[in-house]
Order: C-alpha cells, then structure tokens, then sequence
C-alpha cells in the first residue's frame, strides 16, 4: 500500500497515526502463534505464584520484541541490537525450562527479530545460531523433541524471509533513487539543450538585428528609402527570431540546411561580406540529425564571422568524403579575418561540438593562416563530392 492517506510503501516508516497503527496491526497479526504460551498459563496447571511469573516473562518479552522490531534504524547501533536479541533469546531459554515446551515458540520470534534489525551479515549468522539454541533447549525441555519439528523450519524461514524483505526494500529504495536521480539527469540535459538553442538562435539573429540597425542609422538622413528597407529586413528577423525561440522552447525546432544557408547568405552581404556558398546543397542519405547539426554549425560560424572577424571573405564548402570511419558529409567555413580569439572556444563552440557528438560527428576549428577555418563532419550514405559553390 501506499499513499498519503493510511498506506506504507515498502521501506517507509509510518509518518503518521494511522500509518503506525497499521504497522501495528500487520505485525500483531504474528502474535497468534503465543497462543501455546498463553493456553500454557491459563490451563497448564501452573500454580498462581508461577503464572503470574510467567505473564511478566510473556508481556515483557512481547514488549521488548516490540521495541526491537519498531525502533531498528533509529539511531541503534548494531551493539545495541545484539544486546536486544540476548535478552530475548536468554529469556526464551528461561521461559522454556521453567514453564515447558509450548514456550518453545518464543525462539521463532528471536528468529524473525535477527532478521529484521541485524546487519545482514551478521542475520545470517545469528539466524542458525537461534535456530541451534531452540534445538539444544527443545532437548532439555521434557517432550520438547515433539515440538522442535514443527518450529525449527518456521523458525528459520521466518528469519530469512526477513532479510529477504530487508534486501527488497534497500533495491526498492535504491531503484527510487535512481529514479530521481535519472529525472534530474533528464531535467540538465533538458536545460542544455534550451540554453544552447538559445545561444544559436539569439545569437545570429541579435547580430543581425544589430547589423541592419547600425546600417539603418548610417542611411538617415540622406538615403531614408534604403534605411526603411533594413527596418523592414529588421522586422523580419525579429519575427522570425520569436518564432524560432517558440519552437525551440517547445523543442520541436529542427533547423533545416538550405534555409541556413540562405540566412547566411543575406547575413554576410548585410555585413559587407563577400559570400561564397553552396546553392543546393545535396542531402541525399543525410539523416534529419546530421542535417540539423550541419545547419547548426553554419549557423554558428556565420554568427561568429559577422560578429567577430572582421573578414572582406567567407567560403562555405559543403563535400562529401570517404574517411576510416565511413562516409561523410563535411561543411567547412572559412574567412580572411582576424582568426578568432586567443581565449579558447566560447559557450557556441562548446555547445555546436555537443550537437555534432550526438549526431555522431566531429567539430574542428582553430586560425588558420589568413583568417579562420571551422570545419563540421556528419555521417553520410554516399560519398559524391557535392560541390563548393558559386
């Protein structure tokens, strides 16, 4: 059972009232089999002095199994629970000797308390050991061997099916925390994967904006009619900017190749760049993740030209190519400018050679030595050479 209300799920203790009484009942269930002892004190013959002796002996053993079983894992040191199990099995034995066989039957729950409360290792041990004290006390109880058959295998499979539920509860346990933990995971990756769209979508439009705006204003006021046209190109980008963020959000956004490279087109003429690029890319064979990682990458490398460079020229090559590891698709971007920065790749580049890596592909870039070169691989089917443009 589980739940808020009355249940207890397998390795949870009782948080509540109605949880504790449960608890309670479930396990007082066990304690019809002290039936023998109590037939034995009602209807033993036994003189008043010993019976009520032997009320005390029963209530307290009762109680202290109790505490045992109830309070196990809250702050018990293992020391502690074997002092526990002495006093129960020593009073079992004193029980046994001086009242006669039917209190036998105690031994079963010294059995069933090993199990519950001991380290495992040690359960396993002191389990046999119970087990081997009733025999030894079955034998010098007078027609205490009638009864050892019928305890001696209750005895032990109680107390190993108590470790069996231990084990059971530690896995169920263990798989709940794994289970969270995986949703955590799953939670990261999902956070990524929106900062990372975030970054590749904001990042070139926002240049863009930025580009057109910074033209716009050299326009007025002599040429108001070209300054009208870059709001207009500003508009545009901006309403496709929040289109993009939308599905990306949503995360059904999936950046196709063709559109990148006209985007990168109109980007790099906007900055004063002479582009040089594929017109129709051949994709034949190319899977949508691939694809979607190439259009990423040249969408990243456009930004960073545009933004960073400085360069007069940008080459976008798209080939196919045989290597050891199978066919490729690989898209290379290169510019005559500056060569990028000497403080190591940024949160794009990071985040582009993550694509590529679940796509199954691989990023190079790095200065070369008349600019800046980024060079994307993805698995291909055919290795025809696609062409390097116009």
């Amino acid at each position: 059972m589980s739940g808020s209300g009355g249940g207890i799920g397998i390795g949870q203790r009782p948080q509540n009232r109605t949880q504790r009484v449960l608890k309670l009942l479930w396990t007082g269930i066990w304690l019809a089999y002290l039936s023998a002892p109590v037939t034995d004190l009602l209807h033993g013959g036994h003189s008043d002095g010993v019976r009520i002796l032997g009320w005390l002996g029963l209530v307290a053993f009762v109680s202290w199994y109790f505490a045992l079983i109830f309070r196990t894992g809250r702050g018990r040191t293992t020391a502690v629970v074997l002092g526990s199990l002495a006093v129960l099995a020593a009073q079992s034995t004193v029980l046994a000797l001086s009242l006669g066989r039917e209190w036998l039957v105690l031994f079963v729950y010294v059995c069933v308390g090993s199990g519950a409360a001991l380290p495992m290792r040690l359960a396993r041990l002191a389990i046999p050991l119970v087990a081997a004290l009733l025999s030894a006390t079955a034998l010098a109880v007078p027609d205490g061997t009638e009864y050892l058959a019928s305890l001696l295998l209750p005895a032990l499979l109680g107390g190993f099916s108590m470790t069996g539920v231990r084990e059971l509860i530690q896995t169920t346990i263990a798989l709940r925390e794994a289970r969270a933990t995986v949703a955590q995971l799953a939670a990261n990756e999902e956070r990524l994967r929106l900062a990372r769209d975030l970054h590749d979508l904001l990042g070139h439009s926002l240049s863009l904006i930025t580009l057109k705006s910074e033209l716009a204003g050299r326009m007025l006021p002599g040429h108001p009619d070209k300054a009208a046209q870059q709001v207009s190109d500003i508009e545009q980008v901006s309403r496709q900017a929040l289109v993009d963020v939308r599905e990306a959000v949503t995360g059904y956004r999936r950046p196709r190749l063709p559109a990148e490279l006209a985007g990168a087109q109109v980007a790099l003429t906007a900055a004063g760049v002479t582009a040089e690029l594929p017109t129709e890319p051949d994709l034949t064979s190319v899977s949508e993740d691939s694809e979607s990682a190439l259009a990423w990458a040249l969408r990243e490398a456009v930004t960073n030209v545009v933004r960073h460079s400085g360069a007069r020229r940008c080459t976008v090559d798209l080939t196919r190519r045989q290597t050891l590891d199978g066919p490729v698709l690989e898209l290379t971007v290169e510019d005559d400018g500056s060569g990028g920065s000497d403080t190591g790749p940024g949160n794009g580049l990071t985040g582009l050679t993550e694509r590529l890596h679940k796509a199954g592909g691989s990023l190079e870039a790095g200065p070369v030595r008349h600019g800046f070169r980024l060079v994307a691989r993805v698995p291909s089917g055919s290795c025809a050479d696609v062409g390097s443009g116009s």
